[in-house]
């Protein structure tokens, strides 16, 4: 998951750190107040990968939502937040989306505006699939195939609609042949040869070669449908136009968002969603410790964002509404990594050294303790991604034996790179993410002990792209260490480890393999992973990519992340995904029943 879709994180309080980790560490051993739901609230982690109050769900209401934080955008080519394409599902669909169900099963694939999970033809190089009857647009209008093609086609124009994912464009079209539909020459603005359309219900896709997460990439919401008539380019974020079953009412970006039924969404045509509200609004606020009291007051539903409470917040939650939160485990890891470019990480000791001489405990006490933080990360492969192994790939003990640093191991290690005296380096950390200041701290203070002097310099996080993702600068700096976290864009090794791991990824600006990894064995696996089919062999690929990241010794992982989420006792059928990354499932959210 790119960056992008973690700057939709809020910002967390130095000052409270310490003291919130001691207090989640009582309440991971039961402490706490958790009332059994007699507040009307379903209990601790009621929706944490299963359904809460699914019978009591009723039609009708307003489901309020509240945020710290807007989309990006809302425009479904641009939009990359991970909540923007959780909440898009209420006004956009895809050929294909995920199932509505709690946890695993809610990263599988089902088919939405697609009648099948389409046929595969050419070994793998060509998909067709057809449309259901029924589907509308909000004004009445049929959906079609050039309709989803036209939609397709706006992420190849990136001089006006930047931002989103563009996936699909690399697949199908990796030499950049097409120039976007704003300047296709074409009477119909489809020229887009990958893509047939050989009448409205049926559209075709021809890959160059084939890519096993072809159809994870048609469930994104960067390929919904768009209409060319009501393509306003840039300002299409402001009002999309409704293939789902609500429509905006009203948009002021920064402060409200109002979304009401779109009368001619047929239940019919859509076996996905159930559309239970009447009305669904977002209320933007400008500090986190008030918005999370509004929640805590019972005035909203649940956090937009959906990266946890502020420590204040969750402070009070736990202690007197522990029964209205979940802690489920997100999609993200969080991690130090170690560009090969600044000495002396290019030597594979002296990165072993670090692992070995950090304090994973602390870390995970810097990041929040072990339910607002997470695990203690042993790997870099998250949970939600077919072939991660969790705690039981632990190549370093990080979680074992060293859990708390071994500082014999670590002076080891840097003899062993011709270190014995150890050496000085910098920790690159982002100035708007307080935990992940925190973190460095950990670390420096850690690594200081086995003789690992580190200076911390804290950057400006809204540059990332062009400070720690060109490779020049942060050689120049002396980056050797980067406090970063990533989550996957869908769930597999493509959708998460190819822009860390693959050496084609690495960029000259916007880069995120910031270890420079160049290992030819691990750009294999991934061309072996993208040209196979069979779903076993694929998680087989995976666990050996993962292997091999941390056999290199590029990363230190800090965490599995965890978040404490709240849930108002007004909330009904409500359950957290892995199609989110552990988010709950916003689009058959509904309202409890006062019967």
């Amino acid at each position: 998951m790119t960056t992008q879709r973690t700057s939709g994180r809020r910002k967390q309080a130095l000052a409270a750190a310490a003291v919130v980790a001691g207090l989640l560490t009582t309440a991971a051993c039961g402490g706490g107040k958790d009332d059994g739901g007699k507040n009307g609230a379903a209990g601790f982690n009621a929706a944490n990968n299963k359904v809460a109050q699914a019978s009591l769900v009723k039609k009708g209401g307003e489901l309020k939502f509240a945020s710290t934080q807007d989309a990006d955008s809302w425009d479904t080519t641009r939009g990359y937040y991970g909540f923007m394409w959780d909440f898009s599902r209420y006004y956009s669909r895809q050929l294909l989306t995920y199932k509505t169900q709690p946890g695993a099963t809610g990263a599988e694939l089902t088919p939405d505006l697609a009648t099948d999970m389409g046929q595969v033809a050419d070994g793998g190089k060509t998909y067709t699939f057809h449309l259901r009857d029924g589907i509308t647009w909000e004004d009445g209008k049929p959906i079609t195939s050039k309709d989803i093609k036209y939609g397709i086609e706006r992420a190849w124009a990136q001089d006006v609609l930047s931002g989103g994912p563009v996936y699909l464009k690399d697949v199908l079209d990796p030499d950049g042949a097409y120039k976007g539909p704003y300047k296709d020459t074409s009477a119909d603005h489809l020229g887009l040869k990958a893509i047939d359309t050989p009448d409205d219900k049926t559209i075709v896709f021809h890959l160059p070669k084939p890519n096993s997460d072809f159809l994870q990439m048609v469930a994104l919401t960067s390929a919904s449908p768009v209409r060319q008539d009501k393509d306003t380019k840039s300002q299409y974020g402001l009002h999309p136009f409704s293939s789902g079953p609500y429509k905006f009412q009203s948009y002021s970006p920064g402060k409200s968002l109002v979304l009401v039924r779109n009368t001619n969404w047929k239940a019919s045509s859509d076996p996905v969603r159930k559309a239970y509200p009447d009305k669904i609004s977002i209320k933007f606020f400008t500090n986190a410790n008030d918005m999370d009291q509004r929640l805590l007051a019972g005035d909203y539903d649940l956090d937009l964002a959906q990266t946890g409470m502020s420590p204040q917040g969750r402070t009070t939650a736990l202690k007197s509404h522990k029964a209205n939160l979940d802690n489920p485990v997100s999609g993200y890891v969080r991690y130090a990594v170690f560009p090969q470019s600044v000495k002396p990480f290019d030597n594979v000791h002296c990165r072993k050294a670090v692992i070995y001489g950090a304090d994973h405990v602390s870390l995970q006490t810097a990041r929040g303790g072990p339910i607002a933080g997470g695990d203690i990360g042993t790997n870099m492969l998250p949970p939600s991604v077919p072939g991660a192994e969790g705690q039981k790939y632990d190549p370093y003990e990080i979680a074992g034996a060293n859990k708390s640093g071994n500082a014999a191991k670590a002076k080891e290690e840097l003899k062993a790179c011709g270190k014995p005296n150890g050496f000085s380096t910098t920790i690159a950390v982002r100035n708007n993410k307080p935990v992940e200041v925190a973190t460095a701290e950990s670390l420096q203070a850690s690594l200081k002990k086995v003789g690992i002097n580190a200076q911390i310099d804290q950057y400006d996080g809204s540059q990332t792209a062009g400070i720690i993702g060109s490779p020049s600068n942060v050689k120049k700096k002396g980056y050797g260490i980067i406090i970063m976290g990533w989550g996957p864009d869908f769930p597999s090794v493509q959708g998460y480890g190819m822009p860390l791991w693959d050496s084609s990824y690495i960029l000259q600006s916007g880069n995120n393999n910031y270890a420079l990894i160049k290992d030819k064995s691990i750009d294999k696996l991934f061309d072996d992973f993208v040209t196979t089919l069979d779903e076993a062999k694929k998680t087989q690929i995976s666990t050996e990519i993962n292997h091999k990241v941390s056999e290199g010794a590029y990363y230190l992982p800090f965490t599995f992340e965890k978040f404490i989420n709240w849930r108002s006792s007004r909330l009904a059928n409500v359950y957290t995904t892995n199609s989110y990354n552990g988010m709950y499932d916003f689009v058959n959210l509904g309202l409890k029943s006062s019967k």
